[in-house]
């Protein structure tokens, strides 16, 4: 079973969207497996944002991210990743789809509430940085 990381982002914890946005994922036949409420130091948001390293931007998504707290989750199910970026919808809210996530909550490119992984591979890499293996539940 394919599984993947989502982080609610700062605004939308802001907007006391975290639920919404979970159970929107739920609705969609995937599985919650872990689920917890952090705040990142910048020494992990440089390692989550590391593949953006040499971009304009890097230095904004660090601090975004690390401005406060977030909720990070791991969805399991058949093609998850898939399922969970077509949810979110485009990066650019202004250019996402009415019913995606990022359509319906988001506020910029920046401040686009959600953050999933892009591939299986990535998943993997990056709920290793947020969560250790006993943190996972299978059910």
């Amino acid at each position: 079973m394919e599984r993947t990381l989502v982080l609610i982002k700062p605004d939308a914890m802001q907007r006391d969207l975290a639920g919404a946005i979970i159970a929107r994922l739920e609705k969609l036949g995937l599985k919650l497996v872990a689920l917890k409420m952090l705040h990142p130091d910048k020494a992990l948001a440089q390692r989550h944002y590391a593949v953006h390293r040499d971009k304009p931007f890097y230095n904004e998504l660090v601090d975004y991210i690390s401005s406060a707290p977030i909720a990070a989750c791991v969805f399991e199910g058949q093609g998850a990743v898939e399922t969970i970026r077509k949810a979110m919808g485009a990066t650019d809210p202004a250019k996402a789809e009415k019913g995606t996530i990022r359509g319906d909550f988001g506020l910029s490119i920046g401040e686009n509430s959600v953050h999933g992984s892009d591939s299986t591979a990535t998943a993997e890499a990056e709920i290793k940085l947020f969560f250790s293996p006993d943190e996972l539940f299978g059910y």
